[in-house]
């Protein structure tokens, strides 16, 4: 009796023991299948979160990128308006310029005769003036007259010629000084020097100091004049013209202006 009941508790035992490691394999499996299922959701939270950097990286990028953007479009609207006042300013120029463009048009018209009339004035003026620098002064007037004729010459330079022409003639008035020049004296050609004092008096003198002259505006002729009273005075404006000299008081033949009639 006894040994049944020892029998009925040993198998008691080995079945409960058999429970108990059925269920403790069946919990370690289940403890796997968590485990793995813990690991599976890690790795898609790691996963999850590579990917919400990885966004979070290209926003920043994207609103850095925004950013510069925003900042060249302000600057381009501050370059615009810059430019819109340039252009503002450069259409206004424009229409400046088609306003002078035409007057200059209109003014090229009168200028023309303009030169033609100055020219021809200064012309006589050469004529009627005492004859220095002949050669010179004809060749200088030829040259403007023959640039008139050139279309390569724009009128603006044929005025400037003109006028720079007039300020040679107008300081010859205001200068002295000296050439050498062939004359006709007594019948024969002489090498002289022309002494020149502005417009107030012409003189020539020889080479060899022997003779001397002065030129009469009133009859147009050269006139000899007494070399004993105006040898030393020439020679010596000669030689400040020369600047071989100081300048001093010189004791010239110069023919007092005569009233008008």
């Amino acid at each position: 009796m006894k040994k049944q009941r020892l029998k009925a508790v040993a198998l008691s035992t080995v079945l409960s023991a058999g429970a108990l490691m059925g269920s403790a394999a069946q919990a370690d499996q289940t403890i796997d299948a968590i485990l793995k299922v813990g690991q599976a959701k890690a790795q898609s939270g790691a996963q999850s979160q590579q990917k919400i950097d990885k966004i979070a990286e290209q926003t920043q990028g994207l609103l850095q990128d925004f950013k510069t953007v925003n900042k060249q479009i302000e600057g381009l609207r501050v370059y615009n308006k810059q430019l819109e006042k340039q252009i503002a300013s450069q259409l206004e120029v424009i229409n400046n310029l088609t306003g002078s463009i035409e007057q200059v048009t209109v003014m090229e018209r009168q200028i023309q005769p303009l030169i033609l009339r100055m020219l021809e004035a200064l012309d006589q003026f050469v004529n009627l003036d005492a004859p220095f620098h002949v050669a010179e002064r004809q060749e200088r007037l030829q040259m403007l007259k023959d640039n008139q004729e050139r279309a390569d010459i724009s009128v603006a330079e044929k005025f400037r010629q003109v006028l720079e022409a007039y300020k040679i003639e107008t300081e010859y008035g205001r200068k002295i000084d000296t050439y050498k020049d062939t004359l006709q004296i007594d019948g024969q050609e002489r090498e002289v020097n022309i002494l020149r004092v502005g417009r107030i008096a012409l003189m020539y003198q020889t080479t060899d100091t022997e003779k001397s002259g002065a030129y009469n505006k009133a009859s147009g002729q050269w006139e000899s004049i007494d070399s004993g009273d105006y040898r030393a005075a020439i020679l010596k404006g000669i030689k400040i013209a020369k600047k071989q000299a100081t300048i001093d008081i010189m004791d010239l033949p110069i023919l007092a202006p005569e009233a008008a009639q």
